[in-house]
């Protein structure tokens, strides 16, 4: 699993690079499922631990290609000023389709094996290729995809070049703020996870499956309406709230061992991450329009959340070691609010309509 997170750690900003390059979006992500899905049938077929983890980098590389490129081809398609209520609804599908294939996956598991997870994440995979072709070629505006504007019958633009980001102050602090958000939240739903297990064994597993599903369920609505009102109500209320929440789950968490009040808690999950996931390509988007470089910057962003996640865990189970549940929980709650203390002093109003933008 490590070398699968590695591999699509390391391919996001390339990923992203080539995505604002190409003009054959489509084919990537086609090419990314049929990675995934070749990937997913040889796994059975070959167990032994070095093929599965070379399998693992590949369908992780595979796997990088779609955020980047779906967030690009909406962008191309629905064109800034409707962006925002897209890509929210987006993210309502995406949350839609993982607790659809947990459950699917779950349920078929049960009567058939942990071998059936290869098939379903297969089909899936193959499914995506179907709906990929679905969307016109030319309906894509490809400079616009990548972050450029042009206007009917005028030239195309010219991307900056690759150090504007590195000078781009609110591109930064915004890395700095979501790296903050996804180590404070990576490590809780494991350690909830294994104070489900101590304190049950026998319904220890269900109940994270429960904590799973439920967390995807409630991203739905609130990644929907996180999109439609992102343009009305701002980027940085929603995204404030979503760090606040965050927080106050570390604090919750160490209010009571119960298994149930750990899952409902857990529900909570799903609000901090909804937004997150509506607003990140979002708010992306603002910081880097007339860059040409939407993608890259959204692929080294993630790329980076991706290691904050990863670290967020080590350190997380060495606190835990250390000083127990309950401080880890509080260490990762007060991460969160120092996030949020960044973003509301140092980050503006990004969205084009609250500083009084047209676009």
């Amino acid at each position: 699993m490590a070398v699968g997170g590695i591999g699509g750690i390391v391919a996001q900003a390339p990923v992203g690079a080539l995505v604002d390059r190409t003009t054959a979006k489509r084919a990537l992500i086609i090419a990314g499922a049929l990675t995934i899905t070749a990937g997913s049938l040889a796994m059975p077929m070959f167990p032994g631990f070095t093929s599965i983890s070379a399998l693992q980098a590949l369908t992780g590389i595979a796997g990088s290609v779609f955020a980047p490129a779906l967030a690009a081809i909406t962008l191309g398609v629905v064109g800034p000023r409707r962006f925002a209520r897209r890509i929210g609804r987006n993210e309502s599908f995406n949350h839609a389709g993982n607790a659809s294939a947990a459950a699917i996956t779950g349920g078929l598991a049960y009567f058939f094996g942990p071998v059936v997870v290869f098939w379903v994440l297969a089909l899936m995979a193959a499914a995506s290729v179907a709906a990929t072709l679905r969307i016109p070629g030319d309906a894509i505006d490809h400079d616009v995809a990548r972050g450029m504007d042009h206007a009917p019958g005028e030239a195309h633009g010219r991307p900056s070049r690759l150090s504007v980001l590195w000078h781009n102050r609110r591109l930064m602090i915004f890395a700095a703020a979501v790296v903050a958000f996804h180590f404070a939240n990576a490590a809780m739903l494991p350690l909830v996870g294994q104070l489900l297990a101590m304190h049950n064994k026998d319904v220890g597993t269900a109940l994270m499956a429960v904590c799973i599903v439920a967390a995807q369920v409630v991203m739905v609505p609130v990644a929907y309406l996180a999109g439609a009102k992102a343009d009305s109500w701002g980027r940085k209320p929603l995204f404030l709230f979503g760090f606040a929440v965050l927080a106050a789950r570390g604090f919750l968490y160490t209010l009571s061992g119960n298994s149930y009040w750990l899952v409902g808690v857990q529900f909570l999950d799903g609000v901090g991450a909804g937004i997150f996931g509506a607003l990140f390509p979002l708010v992306v988007q603002d910081v880097t329009h007339g860059t040409g470089r939407f993608n890259v910057s959204l692929g080294a962003i993630t790329a980076a959340t991706g290691v904050g996640a990863a670290v967020s865990n080590y350190v997380a189970g060495a606190i835990v070691v250390a000083a127990g549940y309950d401080t880890a929980f509080l260490a990762l709650g007060g991460l969160a609010g120092a996030g949020f203390m960044l973003y509301l002093l140092a980050m503006p109003e990004t969205a084009p309509e609250k500083r009084g933008i047209g676009r």
